[in-house]
């Protein structure tokens, strides 16, 4: 399994929207780590400088970013 990192921001509509999914379906699967790029100025650092913008939600696969809630929350259905 990949190591999941979903850097987010609790206000962010399309953050929710994949939070909403891993609650319902993420279930004992392998952990997702979190970092809110609000409350954790290096997380947003870390963003920026890896991925090159500070667009959110934005899931590091094994430290390569994915941006876009649909593309995600399709990514993470199919690890399944």
């Amino acid at each position: 399994m990949p190591e999941l990192v979903l850097y987010k921001k609790d206000s962010c509509p399309y953050c929710q929207r994949v939070m909403r999914w891993i609650d319902a379906e993420w279930a004992g699967r392998a952990p997702i780590a979190y970092r809110d790029i609000v409350t954790e100025p290096a997380a947003a650092e870390e963003l920026v400088r890896v991925g090159g913008k500070r667009q959110v939600p934005c899931l590091f696969v094994d430290g390569t970013p994915m941006y876009e809630s649909g593309d995600i929350v399709a990514y993470l259905a199919s690890l399944e």
